[in-house]
């Protein structure tokens, strides 16, 4: 006598199927209201090429999701540089390589790849006013966000203006600053003045925190001999907050001339 054939458990549970919409409007409406407005918006041109080029669902399926994700990274790449704070229009594409022989073009395309930032590894860019420091710090945060990471931007003078808000409260609760959390923070323009002693403590901070949490850019005039008179004269500060910047750290020394000075000149030739 044979045994009465029980319900599968996967299926048990599951709803009666309903006769799937073929109401192109119906479609549009259910793809708004899952968020995927790039689908509805493409649907309609997409089913029209679907029959002139023969493709079969998986293909037209494939066009649809694909065009949708393209979307949505163009999307976060978009927000996530108005919240970082980079300034626009700088990137590697049109650093002018020419002009500043002394920058390695193979090292920065290393750098583009952001490994460095995968292992929290940090960047000093150092050289004399006008040579590009900012714009190669800026291009490479530009990659970063394109690589997923969070940046902050920060030239020096605002970033210790913020700093100093917050000199009472413990590191440990300042983690939800953009200068603590994102995974790039980038520091622009340090060495135009000196640091005094509470600034140099408050720097020291910021370094100690990020220490193998994420990964700090800074730019500099100033060269490493010369930090200590820039850090307040505060020898021991100066070693310890160098101590956590060198370690696992690019160098990119630049030795060029000024791109400001070169449009001086060019200008100046060009007059009446």
């Amino acid at each position: 006598m044979s045994r009465p054939t029980r319900p599968d458990p996967a299926t048990e549970a599951l709803p009666p199927s309903k006769p799937a919409s073929t109401d192109l409007s119906a479609l549009l409406e259910q793809l708004s209201r899952l968020g995927l407005d790039f689908a509805a918006e493409a649907l309609p041109g997409l089913l029209g090429r679907a029959v002139k080029e023969d493709l079969g669902p998986p293909a037209l399926l494939g066009r649809l999701l694909a065009g949708e994700l393209e979307r949505r990274e163009e999307r976060r790449v978009r927000t996530s540089l108005k919240l970082s704070g980079l300034p626009t229009g700088q990137t590697l594409a049109n650093f002018d390589f020419a002009f500043q022989p002394a920058v390695e073009r193979s090292k920065l395309e290393a750098l583009a790849t952001c490994g460095w930032l995968r292992e929290r590894q940090g960047l000093l860019i150092l050289g004399p006013p006008g040579v590009g420091k900012t714009h190669l710090a800026v291009s490479l945060g530009v990659r970063a966000v394109e690589c997923g990471f969070s940046v902050a931007f920060f030239r020096l003078e605002e970033l210790l203006h913020a700093m100093r808000k917050d000199v009472e409260v413990p590191p440990t609760r300042l983690k939800g600053k953009k200068s603590m959390k994102a995974g790039l923070v980038i520091i622009d323009e340090v060495g135009f003045e000196t640091f005094t002693r509470e600034e140099a403590n408050l720097f020291f901070r910021l370094v100690s925190y990020r220490y193998q949490r994420g990964s700090l850019c800074i730019t500099s005039n100033k060269a490493i001999k010369d930090w200590p008179e820039m850090l307040a004269g505060d020898e021991v500060i100066t070693a310890a907050i160098l101590d956590r910047l060198l370690h696992a750290c690019h160098v990119l020394n630049i030795r060029g001339r000024s791109y400001r000075l070169r449009d001086l000149e060019e200008n100046l030739k060009g007059g009446p």
